[in-house]
């Protein structure tokens, strides 16, 4: 069997994400087949350049473009004209070209510190919003009374329990503390966000080929 006849599997994933403007085939997807020469060539084969700014500051840092896998597909016809392709990864994906960030780590440090306190006192004043929509102060001093048979002080066992409960409640719930996770399952921040991100990506490509803007065969 020649090499043109090869069968040439490829996977590739909705957003690919390079470093380098000149994108090669390797960069952007996972190839294989049963001849290993095909494969290294074709890997090595350039696909697209992003074009860098000609004034500064005209063009974000992050530069996209929507491809569809038949553009793939004709590059690889170009030097395997009788090769089958069998793509097992997105019909659309989007590839991002991003500098590598040159920031300084004490800009990193204040935005870190800075989402930080943000966070906090956001946090902070929705629990406290929410104790107060229902009373929670009131329900205490019901319960302790019925319990104890005298008056809450406002500062017994059921607002400390309370407080440490949420605390431990939150930290369980959101798998998180500092570097280190409690289990290996993904965080319902990082779901969230990863749904948040095939969103945008789903809108970019859609909107990319209303508008003739895809990077199609031809």
């Amino acid at each position: 069997m020649s090499a043109n006849s090869e069968t040439v599997y490829l996977k590739i994933d909705q957003n690919v994400l390079v470093y380098d403007r000149h994108v090669t085939l390797g960069d952007i997807a996972s190839i294989t087949s049963s001849n290993e020469a095909m494969v290294r060539q074709l890997k090595q084969k350039k696909l697209y350049t992003f074009q860098e700014p000609t004034k500064p500051g005209k063009r974000s840092k992050i530069q996209r473009e929507i491809f569809s896998i038949l553009k793939i597909i004709e590059a690889i016809h170009e030097d395997y004209p009788n090769a089958e392709i069998d793509n097992q990864g997105e019909a659309d994906f989007i590839v991002e070209y991003r500098k590598e960030p040159a920031q300084a780590q004490w800009i990193s440090v204040c935005k870190s510190v800075l989402l930080s306190v943000i966070v906090f006192f956001g946090g902070a004043f929705t629990i406290m919003s929410f104790n107060n929509d229902i009373g929670i102060t009131e329900l205490f001093g019901k319960f302790y009374y019925q319990v104890m048979g005298a008056e809450s002080s406002g500062f017994t066992e059921l607002e400390i329990s309370y407080c440490i409960g949420l605390a431990i409640g939150i930290l369980v719930f959101f798998n998180h503390f500092g570097k280190k996770k409690i289990t290996p399952d993904p965080t319902p921040i990082q779901v969230q966000l990863r749904k948040y991100e095939q969103d945008v990506d789903t809108t970019f490509i859609q909107n990319a080929g209303r508008g003739g803007m895809e990077i199609d065969a031809g």
